[in-house]
């Protein structure tokens, strides 16, 4: 259910060519009949009529405008894939992020790895081991298991174990979206049924976890055979222009800025609280993101749009039903690119910041050309009608209105900042 977004500057009806012929043909017509006038005098002002009303102005200087808009867009590194979304980036007034990727870096580490007996790999306890394998054992498991990925959190663990793995020891993987990996290894004492991820997987595949206190940080849980063997903890680190950007977005008129992740409530909230975000939402499943920006949809007012910020291949739904879809271009996927509107290829989240501000200057010079080539048609035109314009007044109101309205357009591709 994508939301289409459409310009909604007034266009010319199909019906204004006919009606101004037939106003023209009125004027030519009429008053010599009624006054007994020269014919000569009023074909020539209906000819006059139809000079002004030539629509050039509008049917070129607006397009030209919305040109030169996505052209600055694009010099800042802003891919707009159309001029309508230009107006709807202008209106934003609610923009929501996903966390990892977008807020954050999307560079992980493995901060910590803690085993099922409570050991830490910082040599607390038991020194790094317990009834159920080592530190560097987990790893491997979990190594192993994400392979074939290629998620961030899935390379910060194969960096993590830091060895080779032999393929021949993976059986299958299936990836479980939103949740995790099943992986079947081939180990010593037999195949193993390994699961790695988050909470719901474990709760699927009736894994207990014993409490843990976790603020900060990506979990993830791992099972063997159906028993919980550890957890291990990954770091992430907010993008250094994020709190720029916000700022920014801020001094743009956004009123709603709000987080969205798969990580725990008490982790997101955490980050939000960090960044001085208006709402966090964590927990989520790419389909419980969908619904969480459906309800946003409706909380906002009717002219205003909601823009979403993401960068992974789970956004891809989100980034289609918002108003606005942004999507991280440098370190996205294809799909996210794909499914978005605007594409950020430098990755930096301040650039919502520009493009907002190039939207907003590109939908002000656009009023400016509608407002002054109506204005000064109908002026002439009366004077026309009126007999106290002659076919040069006409001329400059045709042709001269369209060079100074394509002169104003041409601004919308110079932005600074």
């Amino acid at each position: 259910r994508r939301r289409r977004q459409r310009i909604s500057l007034p266009s010319l009806p199909g019906f204004t060519t006919p009606i101004v012929v037939g106003l023209a043909l009125l004027l030519a017509i009429v008053p010599p009949l009624l006054t007994g006038q020269p014919w000569s005098i009023w074909v020539y002002r209906a000819c006059s009529f139809l000079v002004v009303s030539c629509p050039c102005a509008l049917v070129i200087s607006v397009p030209l405008s919305f040109f030169g808009g996505l052209g600055a867009a694009s010099k800042q590194g802003i891919l707009m894939k159309g001029s309508n979304y230009l107006e709807a980036v202008a209106n934003l007034d609610t923009v929501v992020f996903d966390k990892t990727g977008t807020l954050t870096t999307g560079k992980f580490q493995v901060a910590e790895v803690m085993l099922a007996g409570g050991s830490h790999n910082d040599g607390r306890q038991d020194q790094g081991a317990s009834d159920h394998g080592t530190k560097e054992e987990l790893l491997k498991l979990a190594a192993y298991s994400e392979f074939h990925s290629n998620h961030p959190i899935a390379l910060s663990v194969k960096e993590a174990y830091g060895k080779e793995v032999d393929q021949n020891l993976i059986e299958s993987v299936e990836e479980i979206a939103g949740h995790g990996i099943h992986a079947v290894l081939k180990l010593k004492d037999g195949p193993a049924d390994i699961y790695i991820g988050n909470e719901k997987l474990m709760a699927q595949q009736n894994v207990t976890i014993p409490k843990q206190d976790v603020k900060m940080g990506t979990t993830l849980h791992l099972a063997k055979d159906g028993s919980f063997m550890g957890t291990i903890i990954i770091s992430d680190t907010i993008r250094e222009d994020v709190p720029a950007a916000l700022q920014g977005l801020r001094k743009e008129g956004v009123r709603n800025l709000v987080m969205l992740t798969g990580d725990k409530e008490e982790v997101g909230r955490a980050v939000a609280e960090k960044l001085g975000l208006d709402k966090s939402f964590g927990g989520l499943l790419p389909g419980d993101k969908v619904h969480k920006v459906e309800e946003l949809l409706a909380a906002k007012p009717e002219e205003k749009t909601l823009g979403f910020v993401g960068d992974g291949i789970n956004d891809a739904p989100v980034l289609a039903r918002a108003d606005v879809g942004i999507a991280m271009g440098g370190i996205g996927s294809d799909a996210a690119v794909e499914a978005a509107d605007v594409v950020i290829m430098t990755d930096e989240p301040s650039k919502i910041v520009d493009g907002i501000q190039i939207a907003r200057k590109t939908m002000g010079i656009v009023k400016q050309n509608i407002i002054f080539a109506i204005g000064v048609k109908i002026l002439v035109l009366i004077l026309v009608a009126a007999g106290q314009a002659s076919m040069w007044a006409a001329v400059f109101a045709d042709v001269g209105v369209s060079v100074l309205a394509i002169l104003n357009a041409i601004r919308a591709l110079n932005y600074r900042k």
